[in-house]
């Protein structure tokens, strides 16, 4: 009992030692964009319901270095300066899919093949889910993003309180330090709870489930639900679940099977689940579960076939490599996000008692 309790919690330490600096990347990413462009700018350029705005919103998410615990914060931003539902979707999706560094390591340890396949069904999912939100939300009310969003922070006052945007010229530094302050502020109150929630139950998850044993279900429709089952409410970043795939293909598990987990794993976890029920509505959450789960499933599916049409061995084209920050700066960024961290978390508590 002992010895499942520390692996429990060295596991939910190690995925929070895993986000802490994707987190900080995105909080501070989405903090400058609210404070330094031209308000609502980048939420109109991806406001309306339509489809062009799905997919600008994968197009700009798929480049962007955050996981899915980054992204977090960014989407928040985005929705709070007008962006669409679908789009907030489609950006959720494409963001923590894939990047430059999930590609790279996708190169170094599954081959080309999976490397080229892994960021085009990453922008497909997130396009399709956007769009199958967009059909879900018909004939809901609109609100505005003010609306939807209306938490009380831990000072008492509403969520956009604690940043003034400087506008007069010459007060870049100003703005941008006052971004910051409102990435570590506002948009850390609002993901906090379900945040530190999401962590515990995969760091459990991790801890009592073992990605290697699923080898013994192979290939199939069978295979692929297995993964899809695991990917959706763990917490993995794109890069981290590249090893895992690269291990899983290893001992048996197909190719397409191990999409469905490179593509579920990232996009998903219980966090993200929480904070799109919240800020977009049971609507937006099942187009955006259904979207995923059924283009992860249908992107297995063709690159297995395609890969017996043109009689492709994954493993021949695998290769041994790794990837990781610096254990320093991992450290370093936990320890700096901490106080944060645990403010924003008890205020969030704090409050909810109240009510």
């Amino acid at each position: 009992m002992t010895e499942t309790l520390f692996a429990i919690l060295s596991a939910i330490l190690d995925m929070y030692l895993d986000a802490a600096p994707w987190l900080i990347v995105g909080i501070v990413a989405a903090g400058l964009v609210h404070a330094l462009m031209p308000d609502g700018l980048l939420g109109k350029w991806l406001g309306g319901n339509g489809a062009w705005s799905v997919i600008k919103a994968a197009l700009v998410g798929a480049p962007l270095p955050l996981c899915s615990c980054g992204v977090l914060p960014a989407a928040v931003g985005l929705r709070k300066d007008g962006a669409s539902k679908g789009a907030t979707v489609s950006f959720l999706i494409a963001t923590p899919e894939t990047g430059p560094d999930s590609v790279a390591i996708s190169y170094a340890l599954l081959g080309p093949v999976m490397a080229v396949a892994r960021p085009i069904t990453a922008i497909l999912s997130a396009i399709f889910s956007g769009l199958l939100t967009n059909i879900f939300i018909i004939g809901e009310r609109q609100t505005t993003p003010v609306e939807t969003q209306a938490p009380v922070c831990a000072s008492g006052c509403s969520d956009h309180c604690s940043i003034e945007k400087p506008q007069q010229k010459g007060a870049l530094a100003a703005r941008a330090w006052a971004g910051v302050r409102y990435g570590f502020t506002d948009i850390l109150d609002d993901i906090a709870l379900w945040l530190a929630i999401g962590l515990v139950i995969a760091g459990v998850m991790s801890a009592l489930v073992e990605p290697q044993a699923l080898g013994a279900y192979g290939s199939g429709i069978g295979a692929m639900l297995v993964m899809l089952a695991v990917g959706v409410p763990i917490y993995v970043c794109a890069t981290a679940s590249t090893p895992i795939a690269a291990g899983l293909i290893a001992v048996g598990v197909s190719p397409g099977a191990a999409l469905v987990f490179l593509l579920a794993g990232p996009a998903t976890n219980i966090a993200t689940l929480g904070v799109v029920g919240k800020d977009l509505g049971a609507r937006a959450l099942a187009g955006y579960l259904l979207g995923i789960s059924l283009s992860a499933v249908a992107s297995g599916l063709i690159l297995d076939a395609v890969l017996d049409a043109g009689n492709i061995d994954i493993q021949v084209q695998m290769a041994a490599a790794s990837e990781a920050l610096p254990h320093g700066i991992v450290v370093a960024s936990a320890v700096l996000l901490a106080p944060f961290f645990v403010y924003s978390l008890a205020g969030d508590v704090k409050n909810r008692l109240k009510r």
